[in-house]
Order: structure tokens, then sequence, then C-alpha cells
């Protein structure tokens, strides 16, 4: 009985030190999993960080995809909320009711395009400048900016002023001191179209050589997005009566001589946003003649389509200036909205605006006649035109 009374005890301590050993094992492999982990997401996030604009490109074409509707996720937030949403722009406001333009997601063919997240960008913006410099349409792309980070901004800490008699805007969110700017200057040189209210004139003359005093509010932004192509489509200006597209290529060469020149290129990125499709002619989706995107509810399905206002000159000319500057050292990156835009026939505001100026009966009794088939609803297509570049600006 004795032995084994000894025996209990010894046989539990084996045991007892057993369980012991594995517990410690068991702690060890969790510690070394949470360890593992965590420095496994840093590295993961110092890659993405390492990633440049050129690598995200040479991995996945973004701007070739489609269109999938996605009323779960879209739109990304609402005309109501958005506390400096745009008359020209506020589509459902001005009465219209299909509001199926809001759900369309783009997406990429062979990868995904990243969710936006407000809170990412500013964060990425904190005391810095992310300046949109161009027309309407890049006002457009602007607001929708301003849309898309409005929401995640307590009420109070964020502001929006002027200057410049309208011509530069700037949204702030004062918690990250940053902003988000918008500069008039719809040919991107000097012209008598800068007046950001009184710019609608019979004759435009171009200074195709004058930039400076536009290019003096953009010295020193951090991010930079240009854009201009919709008031160039003259057949000639007065500019020694040179026609286009030699007067555009002569704009650029001045727009990117001066980039060369001033930008700091340790700190500032910079990128062009491609021509926006208008959809003035039904005919060329085959629609009725006459007609334009009035009362257009669907998309054009078709694949690779292209209206005829797109030109693809202009294309050229803006492809071979930002060759040229990367060859002198200067990376300007192009957001490619053109195709994916052109298909949006239905994203328009139409006749769903605020009207600047009184109806004529005439007008009243043919809608088309002052449909607005150049410029996007919001929430809309500048939302996903923002998440491509959203997707380069955190791959930077």
């Amino acid at each position: 009985m004795a032995k084994k009374q000894l025996m209990v005890p010894a046989t539990w301590g084996v045991r007892s030190s057993f369980h012991s050993l594995i517990a410690l094992l068991v702690a060890f492999l969790v510690i070394a999993s949470i360890y593992v982990t965590q420095n496994s997401g840093v590295l993961i996030e110092d890659a993405t960080k390492s990633k440049s604009s050129d690598d995200l490109s040479s991995r996945c074409n973004l701007f070739s995809g489609k269109w999938v509707f996605d009323n779960k996720s879209y739109p990304l937030y609402k005309e109501k909320e958005c506390t400096f949403m745009s008359d020209q722009l506020a589509c459902e406001k001005f009465g219209r009711k299909d509001l199926n333009y809001q759900n369309w997601r783009w997406q990429p063919h062979r990868c995904d395009l990243p969710r936006f997240n407000a809170t990412v960008l500013l964060e990425r913006l904190r005391n810095k400048r992310l300046m949109f410099v161009g027309d309407s349409l890049n006002r457009g792309q602007w607001v929708s900016m301003v849309c898309l980070v409005d929401s995640v901004i307590p009420t109070g800490l964020q502001s929006m002023h002027q200057y410049r008699n309208g011509s530069l805007h700037i949204f702030k969110a004062i918690e990250y001191n940053a902003t988000i700017e918008f500069y008039w200057s719809p040919l991107l040189v000097e012209s008598n179209s800068d007046d950001p209210v009184n710019h609608r004139v019979d004759d435009r003359t171009v200074r195709v050589q004058g930039i400076e005093k536009h290019a003096r509010h953009w010295t020193d932004a951090d991010i930079l997005v240009f854009n201009s192509y919709l008031w160039w489509r003259r057949a000639q200006m007065t500019v020694l009566k040179v026609e286009m597209p030699r007067v555009y290529e002569m704009a650029l060469k001045t727009w990117s001589d001066w980039l060369e020149v001033h930008i700091n290129r340790t700190k500032t990125q910079m990128f062009f946003v491609s021509l926006s499709p208008t959809h003035q002619k039904a005919l060329e989706w085959g629609g009725a003649e006459g007609q334009n995107c009035y009362n257009e509810t669907e998309q054009i399905f078709t694949e690779g389509y292209r209206g005829q206002a797109s030109c693809p000159e202009i294309m050229r000319a803006v492809e071979k200036t930002l060759d040229d500057l990367k060859k002198r050292g200067l990376n300007v990156q192009m957001i490619n909205i053109t195709q994916l835009s052109e298909h949006r026939k239905e994203g328009h505001p139409s006749v769903y605006r605020k009207q600047w100026e009184p109806l004529k009966e005439e007008q009243i009794s043919n809608p088309s006649s002052y449909a607005d088939c150049i410029h996007w609803c919001l929430p809309g297509v500048p939302d996903v035109w923002n998440e491509l570049l959203y997707a380069h600006i955190i791959n930077l």
C-alpha cells in the first residue's frame, strides 16, 4: 500500500509537468503568431506604401473594365447629405426620379478597384494641399471629392472659402489641416475665358505662352490634378489663326515647360485627367436624329463604344506631352476616364439642374434643346474618377 501511495503523487507530478509543458508551448505559439501577424501587417503596409503609380499601372489596367450594377455599395454618399453639393450637378434635387445612375460600380477586368476610404485619404492629405486645376468638368470632380470626404468630417470641422473672384475654391478639413482646392483655368494657359463667371465669349482669344497668372497659385500644392479639353472644342481660335489641335499642343508645351522649371519633384505628385466624353448626338448610339442624352436611363453596353466628339488627336497630344515630361524626369500620371465614361449617356444632368437663365417657350416645348449632356450628375460618374485617383494616391 505504501508503494502505491508513493507512486500516485509521482505519476501526478509527471502528468502535471507534461500538461504545463503543453500549456507553455501553446502560449508560445499564440504569442509568436500574434507577433508574426502584427509584423506581417507592417510589411504589407510598407510594401503598399512603396508602390508607385507606375507600378500600379503595370500590375493592372484600372481603366479597362466594365460597369457593374451595385445598389448595395453605391452611391458612396447621398446627394442631400453633401454639405457643398453644386446645384449644377444635383439632379435628384431638381426633379430626376430614375436614380439608377447612382448605383454603377466600375470593375477593372483583372483586379479590383480599391474602395474609397475617406479617412485613409484624409490621413494621406494631412498638412497637404490637393488641387484640381481646369474647367467645369474638373470642378465637378472636385465637388465629388469634397462630397466623398465630407461625410466623415464632424460638423464644424470643415470650411469652404473662395478667392480671386471665385477662381479659387478651398475646402479645408480642419482637424487634418488638409485642403482640397479647385482653381478655374479652363485652357490651362491664359485666355479671355479666365473669369469664373463671365467666360462665355464669341471670339475666344488664347495666350498660348502665358501661364504665370494661373500657375503661381499651383506652385506649392502637394497633389495636382489637371484637365483641359472642353474649352478647346473650336476649329479655330485667335492665336495667329492657328488651327486645332496644333494650338492645343502649343498650350500643353507652355504648361509642361512651366512644370519642368517650377515643380518640386520630391514633393508634388501630378495627374492629368483625360477628356470627358459628351453625349449630344443620339444617332451615335442608335438613337433618334436630333436627340441627345435627354430621357436616357440606360448606359451604352456596346463594348469599346466611342463617340465622335472624343477626339483621338487630343488624346495623343496629351500622351505625347506626358511622355516627353517623363523623359525630362517629371512624372505626370494619366487618369484615363474617357472610355469608361463613354458608356454613361444616362449619367448627365440633362434638364435636371439649376437653370441660370429663364427658359424660353421654345426650350420648354423641346427639353432636349437645353439638356446638359456635358456635365455629370452627383453622386455618379465623377465619383469613379475619384476612386481611380484615390487608387493612385494611396499607392504613391
